[in-house]
């Protein structure tokens, strides 16, 4: 297997945003109330995310150590504001449900966590191998638990109005799309993933 394949698997499986670095927690409890938001909040942070990743990795070698964060978060602040404008154009009800957690983008911890310890020292492909891998990690985290959340609490799940399952629930259980039922959510999931992840590491796997 290609050292460029492994990146990109990493940032979905043993470097996954959510579920192994614990990061971006903010919007993956905040916005998950449905498959739709879930989608919408990992295309935005994904354009941030590449988009940051090569930059900085292009203008590695002329950014002075001393005040390389404050550039780095110039340079993501740029293009939130770039996805901002465009959603707000272009997608006005998915802007709407995302609301301020689009400008959060600025402040997420996976976005300048992978610009200072990525692609502030490797090479410009392998820096966007790394993004698209952890951008594809924070999907899966976030429709994972958006899906989760949205099947229990509404007893369907409707992806840009075109309905994908309908469950013959009695009751939904509507706390779910509530903020407890994120936290429950995501309780769940890592609690599963991590007992998985022990029992591959008892295996010697």
């Amino acid at each position: 297997m290609s050292k460029a394949f492994n990146e990109f698997i990493r940032g979905i499986t043993k470097d996954n945003p959510v579920f192994a670095l614990v990061l971006g927690l903010c919007p993956a409890l905040a916005v998950t109330t449905s498959v739709d938001n879930a989608i919408g909040m990992s295309a935005a942070t994904a354009f941030v995310l590449i988009s940051a990743n090569l930059m900085v990795s292009a203008l590695r070698k002329q950014i002075p150590s001393t005040v390389r964060l404050p550039i780095f978060i110039l340079i993501i602040a740029t293009f939130v504001s770039i996805v901002e404008m465009v959603m707000e154009a272009y997608t006005p009800p998915l802007y709407e449900a995302l609301g301020v957690f689009i400008p959060l983008i600025v402040v997420n911890c996976v976005i300048i966590g992978r610009a200072e310890a990525y692609a502030n020292k490797n090479t410009v492909p392998y820096s966007l191998v790394d993004a698209l891998g952890i951008a594809t990690g924070f999907l899966f985290a976030l429709v994972l638990i958006g899906g989760t959340r949205e099947i229990l609490g509404t007893g369907q799940i409707v992806v840009f109005g075109q309905m994908l399952i309908a469950l013959p629930m009695v009751e939904p259980a509507a706390y779910m799309i509530l903020p407890p039922g994120a936290f429950l959510t995501i309780g769940i999931l890592m609690a599963l993933i991590n007992h998985r992840r022990a029992k591959k590491l008892a295996r010697g796997e």
